[in-house]
């Protein structure tokens, strides 16, 4: 009876080792060896998977990269697509300055949040934390739930303090001052502690001062000279491309 036991308990440890993703570290990322806790070779992984699963980008969004970025051969475009590897190439040297930051402009399908997401995909492949907002809907949720304040500052909270911060389609469709108000205290908070943000909108740098000067002069001042305008009829790739 004592074997039988055993026999089913040895199955039993069997079984429950044969569920962990690690074998070797039974998923803690982490092995002690000696006393000490070393990283076992699953975290890494397991850390880009954690990345992935906040980020809010879908597996659509997760295919735009820049290999499969559409140049149009078009001078402006093209341009664009530069400054953006140029940002990706360069963010662990700015990720700390005042001039952190990048956003795209220009009309319905020029590529700009093709390019944002290929930033924030490259950015997160290298094991960089990036948040998705998009503009309309995010607001709008925000402002359903403003009288939900648990809600409501954990929502903030987390479009405030991620370590990257993807706005798409910024300003789209109808605003009013809430929207704004909402913006302001996002841009406001990520510009005076220095956290990046990823834009793109369809409305230029003057459009998106005559909205609000003070969400529009902090972006500028993020962003300066990685400030992409894309303009011309032949660039919407959805129709010309």
């Amino acid at each position: 009876m004592k074997k039988s036991e055993n026999l089913k308990e040895s199955l039993k440890v069997l079984k429950s080792d044969s569920e962990y993703r690690c074998d070797k570290c039974r998923d803690m990322t982490f092995i002690i060896d000696d006393g000490v806790a070393i990283p076992c070779e699953c975290r890494a992984l397991r850390e880009a998977e954690e990345i992935l699963k906040r980020s809010g980008i879908s597996s659509e969004f997760r295919n735009k990269t820049f290999d499969n970025f559409n140049y149009l051969n078009d001078v402006q475009v093209m341009e664009a697509y530069k400054v953006a590897r140029g940002y990706v190439r360069d963010f662990e040297r700015i990720e700390k300055s005042r001039n952190n930051s990048i956003m795209f402009m220009g009309q319905v399908g020029c590529g700009k949040t093709h390019l944002s997401l290929a930033i924030a995909n490259t950015l997160m492949d290298r094991g960089v934390g990036v948040l998705y907002m998009g503009y309309r809907d995010s607001v709008v949720r925000i402002k359903q739930n403003i009288m939900d304040q648990a809600y409501y500052h954990r929502e903030m909270n987390r479009y405030k303090n991620c370590r990257v911060l993807l706005v798409d389609d910024l300003f789209k469709g109808s605003i009013t001052g809430s929207d704004v108000n909402v913006m302001f205290e996002i841009v406001n908070y990520r510009y005076f502690n220095g956290l990046p943000v990823i834009v793109s909108c369809e409305k230029g740098v003057e459009g998106i001062l005559d909205i609000d000067e003070g969400v529009g002069s902090r972006l500028v001042e993020m962003c300066k000279e990685r400030c992409v305008e894309i303009r011309g009829k032949k660039l919407n790739y959805r129709v010309y491309g």
